[in-house]
């Protein structure tokens, strides 16, 4: 799980927040920039991957192992398939899963941790208890048992990552909504009688949200890797699906002989991670806050 770095809570209007956040991204480095920009690049590949593939990715188009060049940009593999075409579709499979992990343990963790942070006594103890156990259990352990259980599958793998991912959300946000809670602004509403759905949702929520964006974003390098390598021991996508770590897994006996069939999809969950971090690292820079 990825750390971040706090981010002061938000109190002033949605409009001039956007203002701060262009002015902000205006004097942004270079390098966070370029995080961002991967990040962007990876979620529009994901989403029209499948568009600009040339070719069925899981039917043959020519030889098997043909070396890359002007006709197939990545070569063939062992069935003659277009790794190209499959390289992209496999972008879409696993950056997707991966949103789907983070966003069920946001969720999840979220809400749980927003009810703690907000009630806090004896509801906080209980809820949080119940999070000290998710995040006591071996996550790997278990992400694997719940995928041999339910039967090995792309939809398994993601239920079974998602299991366990969602404490560090409940702490992380639990944490975010105890620090706002006690400012004057909410303690003011809180005096006022407002109920305690819409307090968290419009005083607490809004000022909880920069860090654990930038904390999701972190993680979904973390989720990719997680996905393609158990994908990798075959406990994910099964063939013909082009999934990248199950790409990969096929394509190592190649290796020392057509290096392109298992290194493409490899090279793939590598960018995506590495943008999923970028990104990170900017959406930090981008949501700390300076002046407010």
């Amino acid at each position: 799980m990825s750390a971040t770095t706090a981010v002061a809570p938000r109190t002033a209007e949605p409009a001039g927040r956007g203002r701060r956040i262009v002015r902000r991204l205006r004097r942004l480095g270079l390098p966070e920039r370029f995080g961002l920009a991967m990040l962007a690049a990876a979620t529009l590949l994901a989403l029209l991957g499948p568009l600009l593939a040339p070719h069925d990715p899981r039917r043959p188009v020519g030889e098997a192992l043909i070396s890359p060049g002007s006709e197939f940009l990545l070569g063939t593999d062992e069935l003659g398939r277009d790794i190209f075409s499959r390289v992209l579709y496999g972008i879409q499979i696993t950056w997707l899963s991966a949103l789907v992990v983070v966003a069920a343990g946001l969720l999840v963790g979220g809400a749980i941790g927003l009810v703690a942070g907000v009630r806090g006594g004896r509801v906080d103890n209980v809820l949080m208890r119940i999070v000290d156990t998710g995040l006591a259990l071996p996550g790997a352990v278990l992400a694997i048992a719940i995928t041999v259980a339910l039967g090995a599958s792309l939809t398994t793998t993601v239920i079974s990552i998602a299991a366990f991912w969602w404490p560090f959300y409940a702490r992380l946000v639990r944490g975010e909504a105890r620090a706002i809670a006690v400012l004057p602004h909410v303690e003011a509403a809180r005096a006022s009688g407002i109920g305690s759905v819409r307090l968290a949702l419009k005083h607490v929520l809004p000022g909880a949200l920069p860090p654990v964006i930038v904390a999701a974003s972190l993680d979904l390098g973390i989720v990719v890797l997680v996905l393609a390598g158990l994908t990798f021991i075959g406990l994910g996508a099964q063939p013909p699906t082009p999934e990248l770590g199950a790409m990969a897994a096929l394509g190592l006996d190649f290796l020392f002989t057509h290096a392109w069939v298992p290194l493409a999809p490899a090279f793939a969950v590598f960018l995506l991670a590495l943008s999923a971090n970028l990104g990170g690292d900017g959406l930090r820079d981008l949501l700390e806050d300076e002046d407010v």
